[in-house]
């Protein structure tokens, strides 16, 4: 698994939704399962099946969760700003027009707000560059380019 890049809202985010699933989900699932072996028969037994799916799905987040945090890596604002990092708020110009991106990792991604994937597409191209840089890449509908006019 490759390096995750996260705010340190999000680390706390996930460090409580694993907590969470660790000690009351878990708990949960384990008494519905032995609620439902009182019903009897297993192999009959829909609530028995349908605790052992939940509990498939939450051991294998608490799994993803685990494996995520420890390839975690914290996005600091640099005091560097003459190239564009995880972290970086870049604005750019394109067909004269003025946008703005924050650069942060796949697990915090939300286009609607500007905040782009540093595996995107975009967020690939602008890593490294620096203000003046034209960035162009390969999009569904063709090649767009960019020219980075500030970085924060």
């Amino acid at each position: 698994m490759d390096t995750q890049y996260l705010s340190k809202e999000k680390l706390e985010e996930l460090k409580n939704e694993l907590n969470q699933l660790k000690t009351i989900k878990r708990g949960e699932i384990a008494e519905r399962l032995k609620a439902a072996k009182d019903f009897g028969d297993l192999s009959e037994n829909s609530e028995y099946s349908e605790a052992r799916e939940e509990q498939a799905r939450v051991e294998g987040r608490i799994f993803e969760l685990e494996e995520m945090l420890k390839q975690a890596s914290i996005i600091e604002k640099s005091s560097s700003v003459s190239e564009v990092h995880v972290g970086s708020t870049v604005t750019v110009k394109k067909d004269g027009k003025t946008l703005s991106y924050n650069i942060v990792g796949s697990n915090e991604t939300v286009p609607e707000q500007g905040k782009i994937s540093n595996e995107s597409p975009l967020g690939k191209a602008l890593l490294g560059r620096k203000v003046g840089d034209n960035v162009s890449f390969q999009t569904p509908g063709g090649e767009a380019t960019y020219t980075i006019s500030k970085i924060e």
